[in-house]
Formats: C-alpha cells, sequence, structure tokens
C-alpha cells in the first residue's frame, strides 16, 4: 500500500497523482492523507527524484473532468482524494465514456459532492480561493476557473464572478477593489458609473483603456439590499484574504510595469494596513507584483464628493496619478 500525504489543494493532488500514474500505481493501492491528518511523513512530503511527466505529454484529461475536479477539490470530504484518482486511472488508461456513465458509483459521489457545494449544502473544505486557481499562464484559463470559486461565501448572493479584463500583453494593471452593481450585472470590471470616470480619466491621461489590464481585488459583489436597491459594502480582510490568490496569479500571468491601486481597499490589500491615501497616494513603489506600484483614489470616490468642488479636486488626483503611471510604461 502508498501512503500519500498532499496538501488538501487541487494543484498538490495533481502533482501526486501524475506520479502515480507514471508509477502505474492502481488506485486501490493508495492511502490518500491529508496534510494535516498525517502522523508520520508520507511519500511525497519528501518525492523520490522520479520524472515527473507534463499534462500536456503524459495526461491528457476531458475538461469536464477537470472543472468538476477543481470544484470537488474543495469538499470536505477527505474521500474525495480516493474518488478522484479512481476516475482519473481510468481516464487516463483510455477509458474515455467514463464521464458519461450515470451508474458509476465513484463519479456519481463527486457529482453530489459538486452539487452539495453548487447548492450551498456544505462549506468549501479550504478557505480562499487556493483550491480554485490552476496552474496556469493563460489568463482565459484561470477567468474560467474563477467563475466557479467557491472561496468565500460571497458568491452565494453575486450574479457572477467578475474577472479582470484587459490584453494579456498590458503592460499596466489597475487594481480597483471589488465589482459594483452594474459591474456584478455584466460580468466586466468598471462598466459602470465608477467605470465612466475611470475611462474619462484615462483619455485625459493619454492612456488607451484598451491597452491596460483592470481587475479587483475581490472578484464577488458584497452588498446589502435595501428595498431593489442593492447597496455596496466594503469587503472585509477574510473576503480580501480569500480572493487574493486570484489577483496573484493575474499579476503572475502578466508582470506588468506599473501597477495602479484604485482606492485604499485595494491599496492596503497590496501594501499592508498601514497605508494612508491621503499621505501615500501619487509616487511609486517598487513590490514583487511590478516594479512600480502607484496608488491613486479610486473613481467612486469622486462620485462620492460633497460638492463639484470636491469632485474635481478629486479628478484632479486620480488624473495627475494617471498621467504619472503612464510615464513609467509609455516611456
Amino acid at each position: 500500500m502508498r501512503e500519500v500525504t498532499i496538501a488538501p489543494t487541487l494543484d498538490a493532488f495533481r502533482s501526486a497523482a501524475r506520479r502515480l500514474i507514471a508509477e502505474q500505481i492502481a488506485p486501490e493501492d493508495v492511502l490518500w492523507r491529508e496534510a494535516a491528518q498525517a502522523t508520520e511523513p508520507g511519500l511525497f512530503d519528501a518525492p523520490p527524484p522520479v520524472a515527473e511527466p507534463t499534462a500536456e505529454a503524459d495526461l491528457l484529461v476531458p475538461r469536464p473532468f477537470v472543472e468538476l475536479a477543481r470544484t470537488v477539490a474543495s469538499h470536505p470530504d477527505p474521500d474525495r482524494w480516493r474518488l478522484l484518482y479512481s476516475v482519473l486511472w481510468r481516464l487516463a488508461r483510455g477509458d474515455r465514456e467514463l464521464l458519461l456513465s450515470r451508474e458509476d458509483p465513484d463519479l456519481e459521489r463527486l457529482r453530489r459532492f459538486d452539487r452539495e457545494l453548487q447548492q450551498g449544502l456544505v462549506a468549501p473544505a479550504a478557505s480562499g480561493a487556493g483550491t480554485f486557481v490552476p496552474a496556469t499562464k493563460d489568463l482565459d484559463e484561470l477567468a474560467r476557473a474563477a467563475s466557479i470559486c467557491r472561496g468565500c461565501d460571497l458568491y452565494r448572493h453575486a450574479t457572477q464572478t467578475v474577472f479582470g479584463k484587459g490584453p494579456p500583453t498590458a503592460r499596466a494593471v489597475l487594481v480597483g477593489e471589488q465589482p459594483g452593481d452594474q459591474e456584478d450585472l455584466q460580468g466586466a470590471p468598471f462598466v459602470g458609473p465608477a467605470g465612466e470616470v475611470l475611462d474619462r480619466a484615462l483619455v485625459e491621461a493619454g492612456i488607451a483603456r484598451d491597452d491596460v489590464y483592470v481587475t479587483n481585488v475581490v472578484k464577488h459583489f458584497k452588498f446589502v439590499r435595501t428595498g431593489r436597491r442593492r447597496i455596496h459594502q466594503t469587503p472585509g480582510t477574510v473576503e480580501i484574504g480569500a480572493c487574493r490568490p486570484w489577483l496573484e496569479a493575474e499579476l503572475g500571468i502578466l508582470r506588468p510595469r506599473v501597477l495602479v491601486c484604485l482606492g485604499a481597499t485595494a491599496s492596503k490589500a497590496l501594501l499592508g494596513p498601514d497605508f494612508r491615501i491621503t499621505r501615500d497616494r501619487g509616487r511609486f513603489v517598487e513590490t514583487p507584483w511590478a516594479p512600480r506600484l502607484l496608488a491613486t483614489y479610486h473613481p467612486s470616490a469622486v462620485l462620492r464628493a460633497e460638492d463639484q468642488a470636491g469632485q474635481d479636486r478629486l479628478y484632479g488626483f486620480l488624473v495627475g496619478d494617471l498621467r504619472l503611471a503612464a510615464t513609467a510604461f509609455t516611456a
């Protein structure tokens, strides 16, 4: 019997499963343990020097199974890894009709886990989006994976995940707080009133919106309902932390030359809780995500200003900071 100890994440399962399949270890000969359950080191805590095959060359898996695995990986039942490996083993050995079956007991249990998570009947085992984030360098694949994220409870009431948008070659990334009402309905960032302010400011700063990637720290709309209206609520530290793996994955793929944080929430998420927008905005900081990070006001702050003079002042700050950012990626 081969004991395999993994972190309770899909990436950890993938790595172990690929190695097991390469060694032709059958499902009935594997005992799966999660790292927190292990009483002594397992095989894959310190893997032997075996060449790990790549997914493309040695393990071509149908997309429906990949999507099912992404969801089921966050189910609290510890038997999910055994079930996933049982199905994966048979797929890898050529059973291409397996996913059409409605009688296979392992596959049916996995489907039941998927339904329980989708319907909110069980809470995800892992806190945060890490379980759902695939190992990829493709933004489209990342966005598809984010569409089924259950890393925090915000998905329960939001219409949909609102992922980042922009070219994969963008040299600048603009990061806001979270989608608003219109963003939630339309499924794209900065398409509501704040987006109109941002578009106008970008034009005045000499930046084409199609040349930048726009996203948010949190990918689901957090709100409280008042009558028919949905009133924005600032996401908390738990929700920001839960969603952070998506932002880090985006930035890891894009590797922008300049990163612009729009508003205090986005700035604190990347620069820490001591950040103060009135004190720290408008100057470059070196970070692991981009050589230059600059914080400025969120476009919604312009809309919330008490009077026209206040709106003009904040809008001027926003445009000026964007012009400064433009010098860092257009030079």
